[in-house]
């Protein structure tokens, strides 16, 4: 027995997850890939300032907005910019680092050492002129949003997906960075995972074996992109989608999108009703919207992985499968001619009658930074004058109404499928009287051809509103195949009796998706158990660990912080409650909910003084909130 313990343990501890060897070491044999990546988005995604990489106009020019003059230098062969600093101060720093090439360059300022914040004054690459990110706002020194602030902290907020192999390592003791990474800029290995056992691999003569690494395959590589399909779009959703992290930097790819990742649904802030793009959402919720997701089509049917580029020009992208030809690798379309007057009703070569002007409408962030909705969703004007949602027709045709829109669809097209009624119709309706549309929203959840996204966004609003019927008719789609349904439909859960709620979610706990057990966990907080069998705990142990461990890593976070601080008063610690509400504020001054729960725990611990000072704190941190000044008045009167 001793022997082979002894042989096991050594299995064990000879399995060693690849490193990372870098671009240049991979561009010796892919020569004509590394061509092509040189020079792309994914090359130029974060790097070192110098006459080559930095476009802006730093020969002594001011950028002046909302009365702060910054100022665009070069001292010698250093780039600087002199600011407003984080303590309002004029300040002058030398560029650490240039973000991007086009249509916009961003640069990063170093406030602290390791601490690299993004710079919200950027150069417009096609118009050769600064311009402010945020034009109305006015964000002083001091605001949780002000460039200095954590929320353009570039180490938690984007470096992740500018770097290759990043970990952030921030320290929540010292509220310092130590972040590090195998390259700046989106190098091979940020999609073919590190390459140390695939040089192994191919080397001549090697004596290469899968058995001494980890989580490999043949060829040494973590993922195998040349499978394709949901593997190659789950790891370009890794940064091409918005959502919460749950580790300290890029997942090893080939780790499965929801087990490093919680997506945003289709929320009020984030969408329009219908599903378009309304904030900068990037890409991956909306496909998962498609037709073309649901047929089989990955992001490398268009474009281009190592140029990020599209495969072809205009609408020959569209038509190497829409067209009378199609294509023998999506069988179920239509053998017919698009890209003709026939369908589109444009004359031909005209903006109207371009594919993704119809399919695809545009919406520019970031100022200048213009992008296409990938729902690839057929125009319904008929939607805009019923639940105010953007239609692609009004986009051109701004002088024109809805309505006008929608009757000529209608004549070009009398026997169109596309004008039955919508599930944006409903989440219209909810997002302004949620109980008025229960049965509606339950049709939606259940309804399986519909995509797993919008199933999932319809359950996030009716577990603001669950009760034990809901919760009990949707228990069923806690099996549901697609891991976004089941962790909607555990949130629906709250809604059942605490004694059926534990049983109907104890299972969910060892579900094979983290952002399932995560879920399971959050929803078990709070919950009264006499006693579990040792299995069970173990699971509720694992998946709160794992939550626990997903809040650890963003303690930057002042959101992270909110969390933290509501579990706390579920957990009637008050004291680890009021250290992450104080945190919050800490890291936004601006959090008037944290302010709020600052204050309030200091008057149920009954310390009035210390819940005076906070308000007082409060108040001249926010002066307008009526919220916090009642606070305060009403402490005031109390002494």
């Amino acid at each position: 027995m001793g022997a082979v313990l002894a042989f096991s343990a050594h299995s064990i501890l000879a399995q060693t997850i690849p490193e990372f060897v870098g671009t240049q070491t991979c561009a010796t044999c892919h020569e004509s890939a590394a061509e092509e990546w040189e020079g792309s988005h994914h090359a130029l995604a974060w790097t070192e300032p110098n006459e080559q990489t930095i476009l802006g106009d730093f020969s002594d020019v001011t950028f002046t907005h909302q009365g702060v003059a910054t100022r665009f230098y070069r001292n010698d062969d250093i780039y600087m910019i002199d600011t407003e600093g984080p303590d309002g101060e004029m300040t002058t720093y030398p560029v650490a680092g240039v973000v991007g090439i086009t249509p916009l360059q961003q640069y990063l300022i170093e406030t602290k050492p390791g601490t690299l914040q993004s710079f919200d004054i950027a150069w417009d690459v096609v118009g050769q002129t600064w311009f402010h990110l945020y034009p109305t706002q006015d964000l002083p020194a001091g605001d949780g949003y002000h460039w200095s602030g954590p929320y353009k902290n570039w180490n938690a907020r984007c470096a992740e997906c500018h770097a290759t192999g990043f970990e952030k390592n921030y320290s929540s003791e010292t509220k310092t960075y130590a972040s590090t990474q195998a390259e700046i800029g989106v190098g091979c290995e940020s999609c073919h995972g590190p390459g140390e056992a695939h040089v192994k691999w191919a080397e001549p003569d090697s004596d290469f074996d899968m058995a001494d690494w980890s989580k490999i395959d043949a060829t040494g590589f973590t993922i195998d992109l040349s499978e394709g399909g949901e593997i190659e779009v789950q790891q370009c959703a890794t940064c091409h989608s918005r959502r919460e992290p749950f580790g300290d930097g890029n997942p090893l790819p080939g780790t499965g999108f929801h087990d490093a990742y919680r997506l945003s649904p289709l929320r009020e802030t984030l969408y329009h009703a219908d599903g378009q793009i309304l904030d900068e959402v990037y890409v991956y919720g909306s496909f998962l919207q498609s037709k073309m997701n649901a047929k089989g089509v990955t992001c490398t049917n268009c474009h281009n992985p190592h140029t990020a580029e599209l495969k072809a020009e205009g609408n020959a992208v569209c038509t190497q499968c829409h067209s009378e030809a199609g294509n023998p690798d999506f069988v179920s379309l239509p053998l017919k001619t698009y890209d003709d007057p026939s369908h589109t009703f444009h004359p031909e070569g005209s903006d109207g009658a371009q594919c993704k002007n119809c399919h695809m409408i545009e919406r520019t962030y970031m100022g200048v930074d213009g992008r296409r909705d990938h729902s690839f969703r057929i125009p319904r004007p008929d939607l805009t004058y019923g639940i105010e949602t953007p239609n692609a027709c009004n986009d051109c045709h701004d002088d024109k109404s809805a309505k006008w829109a929608a009757e000529t669809l209608e004549t070009w097209f009398p026997d169109s499928e596309h004008r039955t009624r919508h599930y944006g119709q409903t989440f219209a309706s909810a997002r302004l009287n949620p109980t008025g549309n229960v049965l509606n929203l339950i049709e939606i959840a259940e309804y399986q051809s519909l995509p797993a996204i919008v199933r999932a966004s319809a359950l996030e609003i009716l577990a603001s509103i669950s009760d034990p019927e809901i919760a009990s008719r949707l228990e069923p789609l806690l099996e549901d195949s697609d891991p976004l349904v089941r962790e909607g439909a555990i949130s629906v859960q709250r809604g059942a009796p605490e004694t059926e709620r534990s049983v109907r979610l104890v299972g969910m706990l060892a579900d094979p998706v983290k952002s399932v057990r995560i879920a399971a966990a959050r929803n078990f907080l709070g919950m009264r158990i006499a006693r579990m069998p040792d299995r069970m705990t173990n699971d509720l142990n694992n998946a709160m660990g794992e939550w626990e461990d997903s809040l650890a890593v963003k303690s930057d976070f002042p959101e992270a912080q909110l969390v933290l601080g509501g579990i706390g008063l579920t957990t009637r610690n008050m004291d680890a409650a009021l250290a992450a509400f104080e945190e919050a504020v800490a890291l936004d001054p601006q959090q008037t909910q944290a302010w709020g729960m600052v204050i309030r725990i200091y008057a149920a611990l009954e310390d009035y003084p210390a819940a005076l000072e906070a308000a007082n704190r409060a108040v001249e941190t926010v002066p307008n909130d009526t919220f916090l000044r009642q606070l305060q008045s009403d402490l005031s009167n109390r002494e």
